[in-house]
């Protein structure tokens, strides 16, 4: 019995405390998902609740690690970046160790937008972003195929997005199974 309780606290300890997610807090998830800077008095009223419980349940939901952060989708072109490249990395070794340094390299590069471990041929897939053609082909030949470990790299190009989604769906129906 001991050991049972024990091990349900070390399991609380590992795993973040999780919200048993309701419709309020799928729909509340959905709408900020689509629009972040909404007013917490406008969400309420979307939702279907008043705005001090609806705050408490944003709260909530944002320390349970379901809404990780807000953030502004800049348009890249107006700043500049008329390039997006994913680039599929291949790497000599894929001991943990190597892969964590490379994670970590990846990271301290501004122009990586996304970095992907993928299972498969490929170990890892990057969104690139860069001015202009030339502006990319330098960065590939002076840090990323430089960078220990790289074996290869293959670039695909986009000529444009069709579909550009935040996050992930949201069911906002209640299950009629």
């Amino acid at each position: 019995m001991q050991t049972l309780i024990m091990a349900v606290k070390i399991d609380k300890l590992l795993t973040p405390n999780r919200v048993k997610l309701d419709l309020i807090d799928r729909k509340i998830l959905h709408d900020l998902q689509i629009n972040g800077r909404i007013t917490n008095v406008e969400l309420a009223g979307r939702v279907g609740i008043s705005a001090p419980p609806c705050l408490r349940r944003v709260r909530a939901l944002e320390k349970a690690g379901y809404i990780r952060g807000y953030y502004a989708d800049l348009e890249p072109k107006s700043l500049g970046y008329n390039v997006k490249v994913f680039a599929q990395i291949g790497l000599h070794s894929q001991s943990e160790p190597d892969l964590v340094a490379f994670e970590k390299l990846v990271s301290s590069w501004p122009e990586v937008r996304d970095c992907h471990m993928l299972a498969g041929e490929v170990d890892f897939l990057l969104k690139i972003v860069a001015q202009d053609w030339e502006t990319y082909q330098n960065f590939v030949t002076e840090k990323l195929t430089s960078a220990p470990n790289v074996a290869n790299v293959k670039s695909a190009l986009t000529i444009r997005a069709s579909k550009q989604e935040p996050g992930v769906p949201v069911q906002i129906e209640e299950y009629q199974g």
